[in-house]
């Protein structure tokens, strides 16, 4: 029996946009939800959330950060921005806030197709089914000090308390915490978070680190164990 298709929500003021984008992603098979503002997104994003969510950032009403973050308080639903082109500062500000792409405007549809592919397929294999023995459920668990990872149910502990992650930075600490002290280059790093996606700048990987430790300083004030060696990469320190 096939998988049913992907629900994907289109957030943007823009109705050419929502248009166009709808009818190209309703061709690859998907499901399309629109929305015209972030406000009237927000309930129907928290209470039937699709599989990943497309935001823009300029929307009346709430714009696509403040959605951002009203969503993070209660999900990790995978979210793709659209950005003006020439506003880097809001590609980074919406990694930083917990976004999994981005993508500036003007943009293909082919490109945004391809980056919500990439995007479901991370999301599809951190929610692979856990193992039904006891061996199987402990191999999915990966422990470095005071840092646990359930790899099966993409949960993650430090010093007993959960830190929420995104799909992204889950894969980034995990390609870190494999092989503590051992430094990571952005380009291993963007490997193993985006696969065979088409090309992320270098800031993206920056962005997802810079998140990852504002998340664990929440729960621990003196977190340290991702060190930056710059010019070289990032590391995970086991303590």
């Amino acid at each position: 029996m096939s998988s049913a298709p992907a629900t994907i929500a289109l957030v943007d003021d823009d109705r050419n946009i929502l248009t166009s984008v709808s009818i190209a992603l309703q061709s690859e098979g998907y499901t399309v939800r629109v929305y015209s503002d972030g406000a009237s997104a927000l309930k129907a994003l928290t209470d039937n959330p699709p599989d990943l969510a497309v935001l823009d950032i300029k929307m009346p009403r709430m714009d696509g950060m403040e959605l951002l973050l009203k969503l993070r308080e209660k999900s990790n639903l995978p979210v793709i921005f659209l950005t003006s082109k020439d506003t880097e500062i809001d590609e980074a500000l919406g990694l930083a806030m917990g976004a999994d792409d981005y993508i500036g405007k003007p943009f293909s549809q082919r490109l945004l197709i391809e980056r919500i592919r990439a995007v479901l397929r991370r999301a599809q294999n951190r929610a692979q089914p856990a193992g039904e023995n006891a061996e199987e459920e402990e191999a999915r668990t990966l422990t470095r000090g005071r840092l646990s990872m359930d790899t099966g149910r993409h949960r993650v502990m430090w010093d007993g308390k959960e830190v929420q992650l995104t799909v992204t930075e889950f894969l980034i600490l995990e390609t870190l915490a494999m092989r503590p002290g051992f430094v990571k280059s952005r380009d291993q790093l963007m490997d193993a978070a985006y696969q065979d996606d088409v090309y992320v700048d270098d800031r993206t990987i920056d962005s997802h680190i810079k998140r990852l430790r504002k998340k664990f300083r929440a729960v621990d004030s003196t977190f340290e164990a991702i060190e930056t060696l710059y010019g070289v990469g990032y590391r995970f320190d086991e303590e």
